[in-house]
């Protein structure tokens, strides 16, 4: 096979005083952290749709990228070759994982059926890439946006048509999720919202998309895949509002759909930050619920109001990350997935091994820049402290649901005044965590 990246050997790690650009500096994927290796930690995952598809197209330009292993054509047999470039460059970078929409990774033909055989002709390229690197699948997805056909949604459509579409199209792709050995399968409502209510039955679009995802579980236990179901939140883009807009509409459309035991949530950063939250925030109560699964790991602009998917490179967001990543036990079938794109003006091919090797020495440093606040145990003592008046005495009676109302009355008349507040000493915990970093 020919080699498209002929000029880059496999990234190695060369510790931080190396100067070499194609070497990590803080990744060393057997190095223990916690007693897991970091490899194990973070379980990193390359994504088909920007490393392999993306252009650089915006708004105001044609695609800028060169990629000389594509021919300009949408057949199957630039697909299958696009594989092995794409297996090559994971293999050298060191990724053991990646993950795709289905659309990625094979062209649509003129209908369902010839589409599903140009998937799996590029599915077996893919198997065959697997066996022979090692390389595993994190997740699948559809994608349920791009086609016309989902100008009023997928599950959400108007039309029930669409909506049985999207149907055969997801059973499909979690079909090929389970023949690759997927690690989970993950839903992103790109059009699941609206435009305006003017035009919207708000209720009856949910009780289809809760019907939709239902019919998934059914099959997922029909065919036997025992891969973790995810959701992915985002407020907006390309609609002006999406049903799963964050991490807590999330949950609570699981739970009112007694949907909850069957999804744990794929957490993005960019997203969260479009929905006015941090990403530790999301992942807080994500983990809260249980329902922390996996992340797309990225970062935006804060002078740009829209998702720029770039790469995370701030060691203080990697920090925030895995302590409350840590702080839940750490990934199992989830993974720190590089949701991320080259910038327009990026656009060599050797600048896809630049990004990547920079988010990954990032959030190397956060894991063992948060281990090192865990093991200190200052942070964590804080706020076991501060929260010290509900571990006994009439805190511990409301936790364990001993008193209501007339009791705590009764209580604060005897006592006449609460005890005194302490600080929050929110700057001496943010001295404490540049301390480490």
């Amino acid at each position: 096979m020919r080699s498209y990246f002929k000029n880059v050997s496999r990234i190695r790690y060369e510790g931080p005083k190396s100067k070499n650009p194609l070497a990590f500096r803080h990744y060393n994927p057997d190095a223990r952290v916690e007693g897991k290796t970091m490899k194990d930690h973070l379980r990193f995952s390359v994504v088909y749709w920007h490393t392999f598809r993306g252009t650089g197209i915006d708004p105001f330009g044609v695609g800028t990228a060169i990629r000389p292993w594509d021919d300009g054509t949408q057949s199957v047999r630039n697909a299958q070759n696009r594989v092995r470039v794409a297996f090559e460059f994971m293999e050298k970078l060191g990724a053991p994982f990646y993950a795709f929409h289905d659309r990625d990774i094979a062209p649509e033909g003129a209908n369902l059926r010839e589409t599903n055989r140009n998937l799996d002709a590029v599915v077996k390229v893919l198997k065959e890439e697997q066996q022979r690197t090692g390389i595993k699948l994190l997740w699948g997805t559809a994608n349920l946006f791009g086609n016309p056909r989902f100008v009023h949604g997928a599950a959400t459509s108007c039309n029930a048509d669409v909506f049985a579409y999207a149907a055969a199209q997801v059973k499909k792709a979690i079909e090929i999720t389970h023949e690759l050995g997927g690690a989970g399968y993950t839903f992103w409502g790109g059009r699941e919202g609206y435009s305006t209510l003017l035009n919207t039955d708000l209720k009856r679009e949910q009780e289809h998309l809760a019907k939709f995802l239902h019919m998934a579980v059914d099959y997922k236990k029909k065919i036997g895949f025992k891969g973790q179901f995810y959701i992915e939140p985002k407020p907006k883009e390309p609609t002006k509002h999406q049903y799963d807009s964050d991490a807590a509409a999330c949950l609570n459309f699981l739970r009112e759909y007694d949907l909850l035991k069957h999804f744990k949530l794929n957490i993005e950063t960019n997203h969260a930050t479009l929905a006015g939250h941090t990403m530790q925030h999301e992942l807080e109560v994500a983990g809260a619920a249980g329902a922390l699964g996996s992340i797309d790991a990225n970062t935006g602009d804060e002078l740009l109001g829209w998702d720029t998917d770039q790469f995370p490179t701030s060691v203080y967001l990697t920090t925030q990350t895995m302590l409350t990543i840590l702080k839940y036990g750490g990934f199992t079938t989830g993974g720190v997935n590089f949701d991320a794109k080259v910038r327009r003006e990026s656009f060599e091919p050797i600048d896809l091994f630049y990004a990547h090797i920079g988010g990954m020495d990032a959030f190397a440093r956060g894991l063992k820049i948060a281990a090192a606040i865990r093991k200190d145990g200052r942070l964590a003592d804080f706020v076991t402290k501060r929260y010290s008046s509900w571990d006994s005495g009439i805190g511990r009676k409301i936790e364990q649901g001993q008193v209501g109302f007339v009791e705590l009355e009764k209580y604060m008349l005897e006592k006449g005044e609460a005890a005194p507040n302490t600080s929050g000493r929110q700057e001496f915990l943010e001295n404490l965590i540049n301390e480490f970093i």
